[in-house]
C-alpha cells in the first residue's frame, strides 16, 4: 500500500508504509515464532491476513486548525493541525463523514483546541464504523460551552450524515496527552452501536474497546470458538472481558448447544454495561458479567473454571495473575490472546505447567509492526 501522507513525511504513523504487505506478514510470524519458541508450541495455525487498507472501524482525529478551515488528523511538532482526511487505514465511512463533519465544525462554531496557547474547545473526533456502516461520531471538547450549539444543530448534521446512529460530547477539561475524558453526554436517542460480528451482535457503547479491525476480530472470535468447542469445557471465565466479544462466541457456541458457563469480568463499567445488553438481547442465560480487576476476582473467588480466556492490555496478565493460574491446578486449559507477544511470552515463562498446544497471528495492524496472537495453553 502507498501512501502521499507518508511519502511526503506528513505523518509517519503506519511506519511499514510502503512495504509489500507479504513481507510484513512473513515477518511478523517470525517474530512470533521466535518469541514462542522456548515454549514449545504444539501447532502454529497460517496467520491469517487482513485487508491492507480501509480496514480500521475506529478514528481518533485530532482536530486543528481554525474554525472555519478545521483539520481532522494529527498535530505536528509545531502543534499545528495536519489534515487526513484521505486516510487509507480509514474506513471509507470515516472518509465520507469527515467533510461533513468539518463543516458541522465551522457551522456549529465549535473552536478547535489549540495545545500551545491551551485554548479553544474541540480536541478531538472519534468516529466508529460498525459492519452495517452505521456511525459513532463523538466530540472530545475541553468544556461544555459548545454543546448547546452542536445540540442546535445537530439535525443538520443528521440529515446530512444519516449513518450517524450515536452522537455524543466527551468532556476532557486538562490539559494532557489523552484521547478522552471520563464524562459523556449522549446526543442521540440511540445510546449504543451495534456492532455485527459472526452470529453474534455486540452493543459498543461510546467508551467501550472494540477490536480496531472488524474483519480480523470476527476471525479471531470464531477461532477462539473453534478451538473451545473441542474442549467442550463446562465453565470458564473471560477476564478482561471488554464487550464481551470472547465470552458471547463461547456462551452460543454456533451449533445450538448452550455452551459453558461464562462468567467474564472487566473494569470498565461502560463495557460491562455493553456486554449486558448484549447477553440480554441473546438471551444466554448461563453468561454473566460483572465489573473488576481480572487479577482480584481470581485471587478472591472460591473456586475455579475448567476453561480461563485473558485477552489483556499490552502489558500482559503479570505475575500476580500468571502465578494464580499456575498454581491453580483444576484449569486445564487457557486460551490467551495477546496484543503483545513479548509480555506473552513473559507471562509464558511465570507458568510453566503449561504448554502452548497451538497459535496463530491475527494481522490486526496491517502497515505497522503490531499484530495479535492467540494460543491455546493446555496443562501438562
Amino acid at each position: 500500500m502507498d501512501c502521499g501522507y507518508f511519502d511526503a513525511g506528513r505523518c509517519t504513523s503506519c511506519a511499514l508504509m510502503g512495504q509489500p504487505y507479504p513481507e510484513q506478514l512473513a515477518a511478523k510470524q517470525a517474530h512470533a515464532e521466535q518469541l514462542l519458541a522456548p515454549f514449545g508450541v504444539g501447532a502454529w495455525h497460517p496467520p491469517v491476513a487482513s485487508g491492507e487498507r480501509d480496514y480500521r472501524n475506529k478514528a481518533k482525529m485530532v482536530v486543528g486548525g481554525t474554525v472555519d478551515a478545521p483539520t481532522i488528523g494529527i498535530l505536528d511538532a509545531d502543534g499545528h493541525g495536519v489534515d487526513l482526511q484521505a486516510c487509507g487505514i480509514c474506513s471509507p465511512g470515516h472518509r465520507a463523514a469527515f467533510p461533513v463533519l468539518a463543516r458541522f465544525i465551522t457551522l456549529a462554531r465549535i473552536a478547535p483546541y489549540d495545545v500551545a496557547a491551551r485554548r479553544g474547545e474541540l480536541k478531538h473526533l472519534i468516529v466508529t464504523e460498525s459492519p452495517d456502516g452505521e456511525l459513532m461520531v463523538r466530540f472530545v471538547l475541553r468544556s461544555t460551552e459548545p454543546v448547546a450549539r452542536i445540540r442546535k444543530h445537530l439535525p443538520v448534521l443528521l440529515a446530512e450524515l444519516p449513518q450517524a446512529r450515536v452522537v455524543t460530547v466527551n468532556l476532557l477539561p486538562e490539559h494532557k496527552a489523552v484521547l478522552e475524558g471520563d464524562a459523556e453526554l449522549v446526543l442521540t436517542e440511540q445510546e449504543t452501536l451495534p456492532m455485527r460480528l459472526n452470529d453474534v451482535t455486540m452493543h459498543l457503547r461510546p467508551q467501550s474497546f472494540f477490536q480496531t479491525n472488524t474483519a480480523i476480530a470476527a476471525a479471531l472470535y470464531a477461532e477462539a470458538r473453534d478451538w473451545i468447542r473441542e474442549l467442550a469445557p463446562d465453565s470458564a471465565w473471560d477476564l478482561y472481558s471488554g464487550v464481551g466479544g470472547f465470552a458471547l462466541h463461547l456462551a452460543g457456541d454456533g451449533a445450538g448447544s448452550a455452551g459453558p458457563e461464562i462468567t467474564g469480568i472487566e473494569t470498565s463499567v461502560e463495557a460491562v454495561a455493553s456486554a449486558e445488553l448484549s447477553r440480554t438481547d441473546a438471551a444466554l442465560h448461563r453468561l454473566r458479567f460483572a465489573a473488576g480487576d481480572a487479577t482480584e476476582f481470581a485471587l478472591a473467588a472460591s473456586s475455579a473454571p475448567d476453561l480461563v480466556v485473558v485477552n489483556p492490555p499490552r502489558r500482559g496478565i503479570g505475575a500476580e495473575l500468571a502465578g494464580w493460574l499456575e498454581q491453580s491446578a483444576g484449569i486445564s486449559h487457557v486460551l490467551y490472546s495477546s496484543c503483545n507477544a513479548a509480555s506473552l511470552a513473559k507471562d509464558l515463562r511465570a507458568m510453566p505447567s503449561y504448554r502452548p498446544v497451538r497459535a496463530r497471528v491475527f494481522d490486526m495492524f496491517p502497515q505497522t509492526s503490531h499484530f495479535e496472537v492467540m494460543v491455546l495453553l493446555e496443562r501438562r
